[in-house]
């Protein structure tokens, strides 16, 4: 008898430790659990209304602005749906009382004389809050809302379920702790410790040790399998965050640079415009001047040299734009051959001369005294130049100085183009040869430019191989430009001479066919007047028909004529029998690869792209005699 009511008493002490310990981690958890629902009811109380008074303020902020009481009086009727509301007043920007709601259930509310700050307090068993009411970013009132705060009444009935649920807790507890033993609290121990510790660090690789049987072994197991999952989901998710931060970045990155490039598109094409109207105005001069002082041969020379240099400068912006395209879109090809520097720099100089002694520029020339050959395409060699000189020359303050030098290093030229101008800030030293980026795009710089000779410049160095390189002290510092190019070092292959039986002075019959008057007649005059016979027609058909008849040793066509294409015309020409031996030019405004190949399948001997200079059309004469000798 004595053992069992031992047994008896240390069954009693294991239900009581088991109740006690229940009870005890109950107490707390209800403690803890009814402060964060007390704060937790607080602060949604709080943002509840904060969300009410932000949309009342959102309805009456158009009543309050056009001073219409009634409409905002209305609006605050909207809160009877709201019993807990006992009040609420807008108060315009002045401070006075504007509009009032009072919840009748409540009695006779009371409202401030004048509004306070915004926020809100606890004040008498209520909540009261004051929120500003803004309209297009200005204040123009405040609204007041007092609501009831039922603290209290939660904190009790919140109390009573806590203590319900605490006592059957304990009851239940107390039954559980009777009938189980160690073999259950044991693994469940191990368990809770396990889930503890994951809590605690993180650690999803943690396992429940031991071997158990039954639903309890079940339990151990799938809480370890679970365990697993968890980890393999938390390791996706944690990847799927890294791959979402990257794609978070790199569309920031995406979406500044499209700003970037808007916002360069529209200076561009407001530059575009200024630049394109400014040799307008100069080439209207001239012609006035050569309209009201025809007769006066020194006036009429200077504003032919005006508007000459003026179109030579709309010309030079026209095709760096399309050399631009042409890039982009991977339809510029460069014409490989070995160029020996000074040519190029000679090239280069004859089309900035004139822009730099404009300015009163003084320029200083130093170059290797042996010949350097380069492979490449001379013509574009000659533009990256002339687009540095031309860049030094226009950010440089009038009577500054330009150099250019050259020196040889291994298998290497280095081309260095420097100046005293305005210099270049540290932080745009990165970008100058971004597409439409100008160093100085202020108004009082009228000679600002497109933005496009450095971009293209850099293009055209790295077709060849080479690099670029921008360098300043700072800004009113100068600015330099090194331009790095492979060069060739096997002996300079002889030229082929011409024969002189291929020389020839001869005059020429010459038919011109475009639909622009004034250039076909201009061009026919300066021809007639080198002592050719021109004649001139401004359609397809009366082209072709003064072809079979005047057998021209040249036919300047357009392409676009009327009535007949340039291109039919050409074939045309080509079935007379005299046609075979004629040198047709295609003069068009289209100036891509493909118009160049359209022109010469359909039989042109040359493809001109328009203006075109007479220097042009006297270069192709000069070659009439050596092609006429090809052909027979």
């Amino acid at each position: 008898m004595m053992r069992a009511q031992d047994t008896g008493s240390v069954r009693s002490k294991m239900i009581l430790m088991a109740v006690a310990t229940t009870l005890a981690a109950l107490l707390a958890a209800s403690v803890a659990m009814l402060l964060v629902d007390m704060r937790m009811f607080q602060r949604y109380w709080i943002d509840d209304l904060s969300t009410q008074a932000d949309i009342m303020a959102t309805v009456t902020a158009p009543a309050l602005a056009f001073n219409d009481a009634r409409a905002a009086q209305q609006s605050l009727s909207v809160l009877r749906v709201r019993p807990q509301i006992l009040g609420a007043a807008i108060y315009n920007a002045s401070g006075t009382r504007f509009a009032t709601y009072a919840n009748r259930d409540a009695g006779e509310a009371v409202f401030p004389d004048k509004p306070e700050r915004p926020g809100h307090r606890i004040e008498q068993g209520a909540l009261v809050v004051y929120h500003d009411i803004v309209e297009n970013g200005e204040l123009i009132g405040t609204i007041y809302i007092r609501s009831r705060y039922g603290m209290v009444d939660r904190l009790l009935s919140y109390g009573a379920i806590l203590g319900g649920v605490m006592l059957g807790a304990l009851l239940i507890a107390a039954l559980v702790a009777s009938r189980l033993q160690a073999a259950i609290t044991r693994p469940l121990q191990a368990v809770t410790n396990v889930a503890r510790q994951v809590m605690q660090r993180r650690d999803f690789t943690l396992r429940v040790p031991g071997n158990n049987s039954g639903e309890i072994g079940v339990l151990v197991d799938s809480f370890n399998d679970m365990l697993a999952e968890i980890g393999r989901r938390s390791h996706a998710l944690q990847e799927a965050n890294l791959t979402l931060e990257h794609e978070m970045q790199v569309r920031h990155r995406a979406e500044e640079a499209l700003l970037v490039a808007d916002r360069r598109k529209d200076e561009f094409l407001a530059t575009l415009a200024h630049e394109l109207r400014n040799p307008l105005a100069p080439i209207r001069t001239g012609l006035d001047i050569l309209r009201l002082r025809s007769g006066d041969a020194q006036a009429t020379q200077r504003a032919t040299d005006i508007m000459e240099r003026q179109l030579r400068q709309m010309v030079r912006l026209v095709d760096d734009l399309l050399d631009v395209s042409r890039i982009n879109t991977g339809k510029f090809a460069i014409k490989m051959g070995r160029v020996e520097l000074k040519a190029v720099v000679n090239d280069a100089l004859e089309v900035v001369r004139s822009y730099i002694e404009l300015h009163g520029h003084e320029l200083h020339i130093d170059l290797p005294d042996r010949p350097v050959f380069l492979h490449g395409d001379a013509t574009r060699l000659a533009q990256i130049l002339s687009n540095l000189l031309n860049n030094a020359a226009k950010y440089t303050n009038r009577g500054g100085r330009v150099n250019l030098a050259a020196r040889v290093e291994d298998k290497t030229l280095v081309l260095v183009v420097s100046d005293n101008g305005i210099g270049i800030a540290p932080d745009m030293l990165n970008s100058v040869f971004d597409m439409f980026v100008q160093v100085d795009s202020t108004l009082e710089r009228t000679n600002a430019g497109l933005g496009v000779g450095l971009s293209l410049a850099r293009r055209l160095v790295e077709l060849h191989g080479g690099t670029i390189e921008a360098r300043s002290a700072g800004l009113t510092r100068g600015s330099e430009f090194s331009v790095r190019l492979p060069i060739v070092v096997e002996p300079e292959l002889p030229t082929k001479t011409t024969p002189a039986a291929f020389m020839s002075s001869e005059t020429f019959r010459i038919l011109l066919a475009d639909d622009n008057v004034d250039f076909v007649n201009s061009i026919g005059a300066l021809l007639s007047a080198m002592g050719h016979s021109v004649v001139i027609t401004h359609n397809g058909p009366d082209a072709l028909t003064a072809a079979a008849r005047f057998c021209p040793d040249y036919a300047f066509l357009d392409i676009g004529l009327p009535l007949m294409s340039g291109y039919d015309l050409a074939r045309g020409i080509r079935q007379i029998a005299c046609g075979k031996l004629t040198v047709m030019i295609a003069v068009t405004g289209w100036g891509q690869e493909k118009d160049r190949q359209l022109a010469f399948e359909a039989g042109f001997d040359h493809h001109m792209v328009k203006p075109v200079r007479f220097e042009q059309i006297e270069e192709i004469l000069s070659n009439r005699s050596i092609i006429k000798k090809m052909r027979t």
